[in-house]
């Protein structure tokens, strides 16, 4: 019997996650969903390979499914919980022990299954995930990107801004949470570099030309499947993201197609299946070369988008194996 059931690797709340196990569900395709993290009795498996065996195979169960490994035909990677929250009442010999041994043990086992489609495999997410690889395979496929520069450096930064009318910083990941465990965000923003000191030193900084931009542009692609919607925020902001989500306003927009060839081969070249891309548009956006390529976010968040319901079954049907997926 060829394997049918979808592993769905997320956190307990998770909405996107949730709307593409009710997709799945409607088509009758067996899904079983888990979070590492609750590695324990709520989750315990049995996995092995030998001689005669050159495949993991074992059974894994949940508190409410369990699944043999040789069933899995696909893998649905969203947003498990880390590892180190499971351990957090050890103390730090003992959380940082267990946390290695759960991630190359139960981790190192679910990211190795043979034949199995995954959407994303862990590896090539976190490949992919650097802005630097990101921008020069941009480069490689002929997209158009912004000049930036990568330092610590204030020379740098000053020269950097002496070439072009303007400059803005953004980070390289999101902020983490503070002591407290609320998290905070520094958006894209135009900079000073005379207003800066030596604590650039500190670390390394991402500095980009500024574009002068007529919209930005969301382009989700599953598969085959190409999903783009033009953003705009009512205040106009640099960064669409720092406002309210609410009030943004997106209509659909076309994208020209060697934009969307350049897409499929910017995946492929990473080995991933699913991709949230941003743009920034000039002119009018209806030529290749109006659209220049910003960043892309492996992993990232889709359900706040108009077309959301049309991903979730994008989604769906790879999961299915009703589309064929990359490797």
């Amino acid at each position: 019997m060829a394997a049918s059931t979808v592993l769905v690797v997320t956190a307990l709340e998770d909405v996107t996650a949730d709307w593409v196990i009710a997709a799945l569900n409607e088509r009758e395709v067996p899904v079983v969903r888990l979070d590492p993290a609750d590695i324990g009795p709520a989750l315990t498996f049995g996995f092995r390979i030998g001689e005669d065996s050159p495949a993991w195979d074992g059974r894994l169960r949940t508190g409410s499914r369990e699944v043999e490994l040789g069933e899995v035909a696909a893998v649905y990677c969203r947003r498990p919980t880390p590892y180190a929250a499971r351990f957090g009442h050890l103390t730090a010999q003992q959380r940082d022990f267990c946390t290695a041994e759960a991630r190359q043990g139960l981790g190192g086992v679910l990211n190795d299954l043979h034949t199995t489609l995954y959407v994303n495999h862990p590896a090539a997410v976190t490949a992919a995930d650097f802005k630097p690889a990101q921008l020069r395979r941009f480069a490689e496929l002929g997209l158009t990107i912004p000049a930036t520069l990568v330092t610590n450096d204030i020379e740098a930064v000053r020269k950097f801004a002496a070439e072009h009318e303007h400059i803005i910083y953004k980070p390289f990941r999101g902020l983490p949470a503070g002591e407290d465990g609320h998290t905070g965000a520094i958006w894209a923003q135009r900079v000073n570099p005379d207003s800066f000191d030596t604590a650039l030193a500190v670390t390394a900084h991402l500095f980009q030309a500024e574009i002068p931009k007529t919209g930005d542009v969301r382009v989700t692609v599953v598969g085959t499947k190409v999903f783009a919607q033009k953003i705009a925020a009512p205040d106009g902001a640099l960064d669409w993201r720092r406002g309210n989500w609410d009030e943004l306003i997106h209509a659909p927009i076309t994208v020209p197609a060697p934009v969307q060839a350049a897409l499929h081969r910017y995946l492929a070249s990473f080995g991933l299946v699913f991709g949230c891309f941003d743009f920034a548009l000039t002119g009018d956006g209806d030529e290749a070369g109006h659209w220049t390529a910003i960043e892309c976010n492996p992993n990232g968040q889709w359900g706040w988008l108009p077309d959301a319901p049309a991903i979730t079954e994008a989604f769906a049907d790879i999961l299915s194996r009703k589309e064929r997926g990359r490797p």
